[in-house]
Formats: structure tokens, C-alpha cells, sequence
């Protein structure tokens, strides 16, 4: 078959191109067209309900267990233009890097410097906050600290989400009246408890905890996650994304 030939003949051209393979397929980037978002008087116009971000900046590290990027803390921050941040679970750093290239004052402690964000006693006072920032652990799906009291390190689901809600009623203390809690949490498969709807459980507590849902979840896709480069023997519907709900005190 010669050059000129596939030339002469583009549809026989199509056919003889090499199929890719089912590897290759899944290697390659898919594009899906998003809905058009209404224009509205919101400072962050490409903050909607699907948050795409695939770059995740300089904040952080991203060799950290869990890191997600600080673009959605900078487009929430830069939202509701909060006073005062607070961070209780800051992992790398991702938080604190963002407000201080913002400028905005923020207090963070983690459980790698004894901080238990559980532990009511160790909690800041009451209506100190006006905006929180929590990415807690998703259960046991990935190990942080070797210190029991991690979340990731609770040896139940119960024993996790008695811990889980304790630590929604500590934000819940410690925001101000009309302040914000937002709670990036995922949804995973466990190997004993099978699906674990972690972001439903994250809603019910924190109702519970006397928090309203103030907007939208947001709902990021999770670029550059780790499970992404995997082969799984087993069959299951692969999660692409974790959830963004935003709380809000009452006054």
C-alpha cells in the first residue's frame, strides 16, 4: 500500500490506523463539556457546584498523603473574604500557604504536632473563627500519623465517626456566629465495611452539631490522586471526585 493511496483514499486511510490499546485508552486525557454557569455578582465566577483545577499550585506538598491543592482554599477565602482562618488539621501546610500569600491572618495545628483536633479540651475557644478549613482523613483509606488518635487510625467506622462528630462539634464551638466550615471530604470502598458514604455521615453530623449547609457542594474532580496511575483486581465503579460541603453557624 502505498503513500499516495491512503492520501487518494482518507476513508481507507481511517481503517488502517492502529487501534489503541484498552491501556493507552485509559492513559489519555477525557474532556466533558460543563454546563454553562450563570453570570451572577460573585468575585470568584468559576467557583461553581463542579470545581476543575487540574494545576494544583504552589502550595503545600504534594508528597504529602492526601495534599488536594490550595486553589479551592484560595477561591473560598477569596469569596467570603473571612477575618480570621483556622485550620486544625493542616497536614503540609496547604492552608497556611494560601492565607499567607493572601494575606489573611490564619492559626493551624495538626496531629504531627500533638495538636487532637477531637479532643474538645485541646480545641480554641468558643466563636474565635470566622472561617474553617478541614480535610480530614477519609477513614483508614490512607495513614497519616502513627499516633492513635489520628482519625485514620480508628480501628471501627463507629469508633471513627464518634471521633469524626466530635471534632464537627469542636468547629461548630469555635466558629463565630455567621462564620463558615468547610469540610473537603471522600466517599471510598473499605476492604471490611465495603462503601462507606463518608460525605452523607459528614452532613449528619454536623446538622447534628447544630450547622446548617450554606450553598452548594462543590463537588472537585480529584486530579493528580494517586489511584488514578493503579490496576485493581478487583471491579468497581471508580470515585473521581471528593466533595466540598460548606456549613455556616447561625447567629
Amino acid at each position: 500500500m502505498t503513500e499516495s493511496t491512503l492520501i487518494a483514499n482518507p476513508f481507507f486511510a481511517g481503517r488502517m490506523k492502529r487501534a489503541a490499546t484498552r491501556n493507552e485508552a485509559c492513559d489519555r486525557p477525557v474532556y466533558a463539556r460543563l454546563p454553562l454557569s450563570p453570570r451572577n455578582g460573585s468575585p470568584v465566577p468559576h467557583l461553581t457546584s463542579l470545581y476543575h483545577f487540574h494545576r494544583a499550585g504552589d502550595y503545600g506538598d504534594r508528597a504529602y498523603p492526601g495534599n488536594c491543592g490550595g486553589n479551592l482554599i484560595k477561591d473560598l477565602l477569596t469569596y467570603f473574604e473571612p477575618g480570621l482562618v483556622f485550620d486544625p488539621m493542616s497536614g503540609s501546610g496547604t492552608c497556611a500557604d494560601v492565607c499567607e500569600e493572601m494575606g489573611v491572618p490564619c492559626v493551624s495545628f495538626d496531629i504531627h504536632t500533638g495538636f487532637d483536633a477531637c479532643n474538645a479540651a485541646e480545641f480554641p475557644g468558643p466563636e474565635t473563627f470566622d472561617f474553617i478549613w478541614a480535610h480530614p482523613a477519609y477513614w483508614r483509606m490512607k495513614l497519616y500519623a502513627d499516633d492513635p488518635r489520628d482519625l485514620s487510625r480508628s480501628p471501627t467506622l463507629d469508633h471513627f465517626l464518634r471521633r469524626y462528630g466530635q471534632f464537627l462539634r469542636n468547629c461548630a464551638s469555635a466558629l463565630k456566629p455567621d462564620g463558615k466550615l468547610a469540610v473537603l471530604m471522600g466517599d471510598y470502598n473499605d476492604r471490611d465495611e465495603g462503601f462507606v458514604p463518608l460525605t452523607f455521615h459528614t452532613k449528619r453530623l454536623a446538622f447534628a452539631a447544630g450547622l446548617r449547609q450554606h450553598c452548594t457542594d462543590i463537588i472537585r474532580f480529584s486530579h493528580g490522586a494517586s489511584s488514578g496511575k493503579k490496576v485493581y483486581r478487583s471491579r468497581f465503579i471508580p470515585g473521581l471526585h471528593d466533595t466540598c460541603m460548606v456549613f455556616t453557624k447561625n447567629r
